[in-house]
């Protein structure tokens, strides 16, 4: 028998790697997790809960857009809102799809001591999933998937131009599998959290159990093994979003290690280096935080309302064009004549600029007394020390 996959080996699960490899890599990524998290724990309460909600959010679109997906932000940001109970202002419709991806995120990080077990999967799985259907397929929903309608093939590219990166193991196969998994997950095995957390993502997508959904819950599983890693539940950075920016690769690499024998050796080292890159991009995200902490502790004094703190949230990361009355009355969802009063007085407060322009296009933007020091903190944040 030629052996096409490593999932058609007799050896299978008997994973190894050669640690002398990776010594130095996982130190460095041990050393740039720990102090990210001790900056983090610095900080306040504020600042943490604010950037663990933006992180959450990058995750849930970023794990959506590597399968093709793209979420509205408004959404995601609103459903996690809810769920953490954190006021945002202006939330927006529920979307029974949205809010069972980050239902399964939340569960995945804030309940990482819990087992991972095959029911927990399920309910992951049946929450992507709450029609029944992926797009107007119908699937098989919160069970192993069979094959009734052929093997299950790992793709990626637009129809017609798919490109088949692996084969998965029958479906007969999955209940013993993933209970091989599911016991190696949950038991203290003596390998290092990162790699355990290396492995768990490339087994569970060697099994590929499910219908559809398994990228995003190959990646719920990955960050439910680094909340462990770190003991705690608020999320800092996002693997996803790193995974998403070297797609290319990842699906290269998944093939690779799929073709290959189980030395995983090089499925380790490109996931450490993609987990070093989201710590280091994390160290850009928290100069933001303590930029709009400090660009909040100058507004402090003035009395607003849900609407202008969320504008002014929007124009603080970088407002996509002119901000106009008409921009904020859609965004807000409210009257011209409201969105107007709102800009008026954050006019009054010294907050907002405008031109001369007059009428409906003028425009508005921050008023650099209100930006100067944030922009300070933003540049000047220093977490090599």
């Amino acid at each position: 028998m030629v052996i096409r996959y490593i999932h058609e080996l007799e050896e299978l699960p008997s994973f190894h790697w050669e640690e002398r490899r990776l010594a130095a890599l996982l130190a460095t990524i041990r050393f740039g997790q720990a102090h990210l998290l001790g900056q983090m724990e610095a900080l306040g309460f504020d600042i943490r809960r604010e950037t663990s909600f933006r992180m959450l959010t990058e995750e849930a679109i970023k794990s959506s857009q590597i399968e093709g997906e793209r979420l509205d932000t408004d959404v995601v940001r609103s459903s996690i809102a809810r769920r953490l109970g954190i006021d945002i202002g202006g939330l927006s419709p529920v979307d029974r799809s949205v809010d069972g991806l980050v239902d399964m995120m939340l569960d995945a990080t804030q309940e990482f001591a819990d087992p991972l077990t095959e029911e927990r999967l399920f309910g992951w799985h049946a929450a992507l999933f709450p029609t029944g259907r992926s797009g107007l397929r119908r699937i098989r929903v919160g069970d192993w998937r069979d094959d009734l309608s052929g093997p299950m093939q790992v793709v990626s590219g637009p129809p017609g131009r798919e490109w088949v990166h692996f084969e998965a193991p029958a479906a007969d196969r999955l209940p013993s599998e993933m209970r091989a998994f599911l016991d190696w997950f949950n038991e203290d095995s003596g390998t290092d959290p990162l790699l355990k957390a290396a492995l768990s993502h490339l087994w569970f997508v060697t099994i590929h159990p499910f219908e559809d959904g398994n990228g995003r819950i190959a990646r719920a599983i990955t960050d439910l093994a680094l909340a462990r890693s770190e003991g705690q539940h608020q999320r800092f950075y996002s693997m996803s979003s790193q995974i998403e920016r070297d797609r290319n690769n990842y699906y290269r690499e998944l093939e690779g290690a799929q073709k290959a024998d189980l030395d995983v050796t090089a499925w380790f080292t490109w996931f450490l280096n993609c987990l070093g890159s989201a710590i280091e991009i994390a160290k850009t995200s928290l100069g933001t935080s303590l930029g709009r902490a400090r660009f909040w502790e100058r507004l402090r004094a003035f009395p607003m309302n849900a609407r202008q703190r969320e504008m002014l949230n929007r124009l603080f990361d970088g407002f996509e064009g002119n901000l106009t009355t008409s921009k904020w009355a859609q965004i807000t969802k409210t009257s011209t004549d409201t969105a107007l009063r709102d800009i008026s007085e954050l006019v009054s407060f010294g907050v907002l600029k405008r031109d001369d322009a007059g009428g409906r296009s003028t425009r508005y933007w921050l008023a650099e007394a209100v930006t100067d020091d944030a922009s300070h903190a933003r540049s000047s944040v220093d977490l090599s020390s």
